[in-house]
C-alpha cells in the first residue's frame, strides 16, 4: 500500500513540475494544483497509515495506544487544503483577469512591451 502510495507521490510531482514548465498558464494552475495534491498525500504519508501506531505516543508506552491516532498529519493536510484552495482561487481569477486583457494565456505574450501595439 505504501509503495503504491510513494509511486502515486512521485507521479504527482513529476507532472506537476513539467506542467509547471508548459507556455500556458491554465497548465501552470494545474501543475500547482498537481503539486499540492502531491504535497498532501507525503505528509498522510509520513503520518503512517499503520492502525494501532501513533507516532505521538512512545511504542513501549502501554497507555493510549488503542484508543488515539496521531492528529498533526490530518491538521497538516487540513491546512495544505485550505491553503491550496485560496491560492487555486486567487490564480484563477488572476488567469481570468490576464485572459480578458490579453486574449491569450501564452506566458510569452506578457513579456511585450506595449509599444509594440501601436
Amino acid at each position: 500500500m505504501e509503495l503504491l502510495i510513494v509511486i502515486l507521490i512521485g507521479v504527482l510531482y513529476a507532472s506537476g513540475i513539467f506542467m509547471l514548465l508548459r507556455r500556458s498558464m491554465v497548465k501552470l494552475l494545474i501543475g500547482l494544483i498537481l503539486l499540492g495534491n502531491g504535497a498532501n498525500l507525503l505528509i498522510f504519508l509520513l503520518g503512517r497509515i499503520t492502525k494501532g501506531k501513533p507516532p505521538v505516543i512512545d511504542d513501549i508506552s502501554p497507555i493510549f495506544t488503542d484508543i488515539y491516532a496521531d492528529p498533526i498529519p490530518q491538521a497538516l493536510i487540513l491546512t495544505a487544503i485550505v491553503i491550496t484552495f485560496g491560492l487555486q482561487a486567487f490564480a484563477i481569477v488572476l488567469l481570468k483577469r490576464v485572459y480578458v486583457l490579453i486574449n491569450s494565456d501564452d506566458l510569452d505574450d506578457l513579456n511585450t512591451p506595449e509599444e509594440e501595439d501601436i
